[in-house]
């Protein structure tokens, strides 16, 4: 929940602020055929991840979907914010029954009727990061469109989601359950290399690349319950995979045509 609220919390200030920034410009009446413009840009995205570092460890592939909002200036940089929601299905949690060797017997834990307890695990996570970047202009319809190059420094956080199917284990029960989800966080980097794409009108627009994460994170639990340690250690926890985003120029388009009386 907690994680939730949070992700929660830093997208909705994210579009506050964007929202703010833009509103006087989103009145302009702009066209990108002819010239390189200023444009506040709206969007979402979807990016299929793959874990390295320490990460890859404990999870496989992910999908992360997100917001963003965007500025372009008319000299092409780019600076904005984004805010992304990370998720995995149960099979990309590695060894997750590990967790539970101090309380489960061949892998299974015993719910309060003295049955075998049905326990599910995924991915959660977010990411917040603030970006700044440079568009060059190449294979478009107009010189606001081409290679797009984007660095961000932001925060990385993720746990293991343990879900008790019929909610009759106590051991799992809060505020036990934080002793075993692995909640993980710290600074973080990343990059984007790709090709942004600004139509002449503004039907169509989008971005596809690679992105990468890097993070440096620790454990944000005192003690995990299986070792009954505090886990100490500097992680380096990564992402890369492709990501792909539809965008919503906040610009109002001039009329292709002028009539005079």
């Amino acid at each position: 929940m907690k994680l939730k609220f949070s992700f929660l919390v830093l997208l909705t200030l994210g579009l506050f602020l964007g929202n703010i920034f833009c509103s006087n410009i989103c009145l302009a009446q702009v066209t990108p055929k002819d010239s390189v413009i200023n444009a506040p840009l709206l969007g979402a995205s979807y990016a299929f991840q793959l874990p390295e570092g320490d990460l890859k460890q404990r999870f496989g592939y992910n999908s992360s979907v997100g917001l963003h909002f965007l500025y372009k200036t008319k000299h092409n940089f780019i600076y904005g914010i984004d805010a992304t929601f990370t998720f995995s299905p149960q099979s990309q949690v590695k060894n997750a029954y590990s967790l539970f060797d101090s309380i489960s017997s061949a892998n299974n834990v015993i719910d309060r009727n003295g049955e075998y307890a049905s326990i599910l695990f995924y991915q959660r996570g977010f990411t917040s990061t603030l970006k700044v970047g440079k568009l060059f202009p190449m294979w478009g319809q107009n010189k606001n469109s081409g290679l797009c190059l984007l660095l961000g420094l932001g925060y990385m956080q993720h746990k293991i989601r343990i879900e008790d199917k019929y909610n009759r284990t106590p051991q799992l029960s809060k505020p036990y359950i934080k002793g075993y989800d692995r909640l993980t966080s710290g600074p973080m980097l990343s990059a984007f290399a790709g090709y942004l794409f600004l139509g002449n009108n503004r039907l169509l627009n989008f971005y596809a690349g690679l992105e990468l994460m890097v993070g440096q994170t620790q454990s944000r639990r005192s003690i995990n319950f299986d070792t009954m340690q505090r886990d100490t250690q500097i992680r380096k926890d990564i992402y890369w995979g492709p990501r792909v985003g539809f965008i919503l120029p906040l610009y109002k388009r001039m009329p292709n045509e002028y009539y005079y009386n």
